[in-house]
């Protein structure tokens, strides 16, 4: 079995690469006609967020578990907004948006779990 640790780092580093493709996607660099600002910078400092988590948790391992609640909870906080924004028409409006924030959600939930177990034991 796969210690908690790498475990949550390879979690933090798949969630990271996610937020910063979102990213660029807004910002027109990976596909055209999805531009959206607010999305862009929202997703580009959730993954500097989540970034930042991961290497502090292989670096402060011993911090670990709260390291990784704390990026994964900023991040989950900014999905849900971003989510929102879609169910009330603010945010971008496509089916692909609506999708990729619930495969975010289901990967933020399966990070939050591993942290909070690693953290029990």
């Amino acid at each position: 079995m796969m210690p908690h640790r790498t475990k949550l780092a390879f979690i933090l580093l798949v969630e990271t690469l996610l937020f910063a493709l979102a990213s660029l996607v807004h910002a027109g660099v990976l596909a055209s006609g999805f531009e959206h600002g607010r999305a862009m910078i929202a997703e580009g400092v959730i993954a500097a967020v989540l970034g930042l988590g991961l290497l502090a948790l292989l670096t402060c391992p011993a911090r670990g578990p709260f390291i990784a609640l704390a990026a994964q909870g900023f991040a989950l906080l900014g999905t849900l907004v971003g989510a929102f924004t879609i169910a009330v028409g603010v945010g971008p409006q496509t089916r692909g948006d609506s999708v990729f924030h619930v495969v975010l959600l289901v990967v933020l939930l399966a990070g939050i779990h591993t942290a909070w177990r690693w953290r029990r034991h």
